[in-house]
């Protein structure tokens, strides 16, 4: 996974694009209006019920955007909220407010849908030992803050890119020749690279499961679309050779018969590409 630095400056640049994109050459209905020395208040209300998310990052955004403004904090990220709750009030510089208003809206909207969505995943699969993770399925230059939402949610993070771990699914395998040639060659690569990347491949059948265990090395079995039945035998064969995954066809309908199976991870894009933005405002005091 990526280094904790690295997630941070991920942050940085998805605020700092997005006011880039928002602001311009200036907030003009602000100043136009509003006098730069005015003071104000607002409230971020819940009009909503779920799992909140993106506290800390509305925090960063108001920072980025001006470093006086407060921020008093009365519900944290991962908590559940109902309609009319109040999760913060900022206080400062009027336009500073208004400038920072919709990235934050935005950015917590999205995230508390997120969260929201996986603490329900999370809670399907209670007692089977299976943990939820999310995948690269998310919103273009906003994958950090959704993927911070799952873990806020009560999920795990696969990777968070391309760069930080070695997933060989069908396309990789079937241009590479078949499973045992794409093994070979990420191994040959990782070594002449120096590099220590964890190494996923993606199975479509139990015979591809165990040309997997014969080729050996690997962290983890992907088991895409195996129905029940099937994925338990995979987990028999797979035993402690290495983790296990399920992934396709997951959904509230599906998942708990799937973490029964015994496999140790299971993948959904739903909990980013799949949500409902929470309903929030940020209301003038």
């Amino acid at each position: 996974m990526i280094t904790e630095q690295q997630f941070q400056t991920e942050l940085n640049l998805i605020i700092s694009n997005a006011i880039r994109e928002d602001v311009g050459d200036g907030d003009h209905s602000s100043l136009a209006c509003i006098p730069a020395s005015a003071q104000g208040s607002a409230k971020l209300l819940v009009k909503d019920n779920g799992i909140i998310a993106g506290v800390e990052f509305a925090k960063m955004v108001f920072n980025y955007v001006d470093a006086n403004l407060k921020v008093e904090i009365f519900i944290k990220d991962g908590t559940e909220v109902k309609f009319g709750d109040i999760v913060f009030h900022v206080h400062g510089s009027s336009q500073s407010i208004l400038k920072a208003e919709r990235l934050v809206l935005n950015s917590m909207q999205r995230m508390s849908a997120i969260a929201t969505k996986t603490k329900s995943y999370v809670k399907l699969i209670e007692g089977t030992g299976a943990k939820i993770l999310d995948t690269r399925k998310t919103t273009p230059n906003f994958r950090a803050c959704e993927k911070w939402a799952v873990k806020i949610g009560g999920g795990e993070n696969h990777r968070f890119a391309l760069y930080d771990m070695i997933m060989l699914k069908d396309n990789h395998n079937d241009f590479a020749g078949g499973i045992t040639a794409s093994i070979a060659k990420t191994k040959q690569y990782l070594k002449e690279h120096n590099k220590d990347l964890k190494i996923i491949v993606e199975a479509r059948s139990i015979k591809e499961v165990e040309e997997i265990l014969k080729a050996g090395g690997v962290y983890r079995i992907l088991l895409d679309n195996f129905d029940f039945e099937t994925t338990k035998k995979a987990v028999h064969v797979i035993g402690n050779q290495c983790l296990t995954e399920s992934s396709g066809n997951i959904n509230e309908n599906t998942i708990r018969d799937y973490a029964l199976c015994g496999v140790n991870y299971i993948s959904s894009g739903a909990l980013t590409h799949s949500v409902h933005n929470m309903d929030l405002s940020l209301k003038a005091i």
